[in-house]
């Protein structure tokens, strides 16, 4: 891997800006890529049977980049930089679906060989070394359950799997996604995957995550206080990139569902809006951290610690489907301080380096103290 990806840096595709943090929307139509755009939304991944020339060229005008597939199409345009980088085909790490020749009935057999991947991961590249390529894998990152696999794969396949993209990110939906009769007590699959993925690809490349904000099959749906946790949780965990997942199928389908949801589209927006404006500090170098206590032993508090000029910030959130408190204990920030909870028009004082906080299930908080 060459040192502009190590770098985040790429001739054509992404700069090493960190004033954004990427904020995409999964395989939706050009034409709503100003509504996407109003929504905080900074990118799109995956293109309906494209690029296609004027797909290409309605994101061109909305000013919105696109990881899209290395088509013919793709690569004429290779040095127009509305091409942010190239993708794999969704879920190779799925059981694929197999047609039989005979009955024509469709069924499923193996998931694509992981090292198939990273051959085809050294053809893009080989095609165009300037952008990065993404891949995204299922829920079995996170869900050691999940059935769709296919047979004869294993967990120790996705230390090959990762070595094929610069990008690498996963999908898991909780609420919309699991066979489980308590989705709710979920949440922290998502996590569980951004950390797998880090652990396998040991700083090699970027990890990014899908997030569900849609009914998807006519079910269950996470509520807006779900989202934002499992938003949180990503960042937390060392996501790098988020996308969201806004198809509902059943029903009926409705490609962009989210945009359909006037409730979930004022959080999401509000969210996608504060990530930016803290992306100089997501997107900054990690610090030691506090020392947290939560009150229930069966809730950790996980946390994620920043330093920017003299302000250090501490993002915090429970992580399981219960209530606590946390006692926070960090060095650095002066003996006594005031903490401020951003975007919650509220303080909390710190004395000798302590302060505490009720949390909510799930529930995450972002702390500024200056000092």
């Amino acid at each position: 891997m060459t040192s502009l990806a190590l770098l985040g840096a790429w001739l054509f595709g992404p700069k090493a800006d960190l004033n954004t943090f990427p904020i995409a929307v999964w395989l939706q139509d050009p034409s709503n890529a100003s509504r996407y755009k109003e929504a905080g939304f900074n990118l799109y991944v995956g293109l309906w049977q494209g690029p296609t020339e004027a797909q290409l060229r309605d994101l061109k005008t909305a000013r919105m980049p696109v990881v899209c597939e290395q088509n013919a199409v793709g690569l004429a345009h290779i040095k127009d930089p509305i091409i942010y980088g190239w993708m794999h085909g969704d879920e190779p790490d799925n059981a694929q679906e197999v047609r039989d020749p005979k009955t024509g009935k469709v069924g499923y057999g193996p998931c694509i060989p992981p090292q198939k991947i990273v051959d085809e991961y050294h053809a893009f590249r080989a095609k165009d070394p300037t952008r990065p390529v993404m891949l995204n894998l299922g829920q079995g990152v996170a869900n050691d359950e999940w059935y769709g696999r296919g047979n004869g794969s294993s967990l120790k396949d996705y230390e090959t799997y990762v070595k094929g993209g610069d990008i690498v990110s996963f999908d898991v939906y909780p609420i919309a996604g699991l066979s489980k009769p308590d989705p709710e007590n979920y949440l922290w699959y998502v996590p569980k995957g951004v950390d797998r993925l880090n652990k396998w690809m040991n700083g090699s490349g970027s990890v990014w995550n899908c997030i569900e904000c849609t009914r998807i099959d006519g079910n269950r749906k996470a509520t807006p206080e779900q989202v934002r946790s499992e938003v949180w949780m990503s960042i937390i965990h060392g996501s790098k990139g988020l996308i969201y997942f806004v198809h509902q199928f059943k029903p009926s389908f409705d490609e962009h569902a989210l945009l359909d949801d006037p409730e979930m589209l004022a959080s999401v927006t509000k969210l996608n809006k504060l990530i930016a404006k803290l992306a100089p500090v997501i997107n900054a170098p990690s610090v030691l951290g506090p020392t947290v206590t939560s009150t229930s032993a069966g809730i950790p508090i996980d946390t994620m610690t920043k330093r920017v000029g003299s302000d250090t910030y501490i993002f915090a959130v429970g992580m399981r489907n219960g209530p606590t408190k946390g006692q926070f204990s960090i060095t650095g920030v002066g003996k006594n301080r005031v903490a401020e909870v951003v975007d919650e028009n509220r303080t909390i004082s710190v004395k000798g380096g302590i302060f505490a906080d009720d949390f909510k299930p799930y529930e995450p908080h972002i702390y500024r103290i200056s000092k």
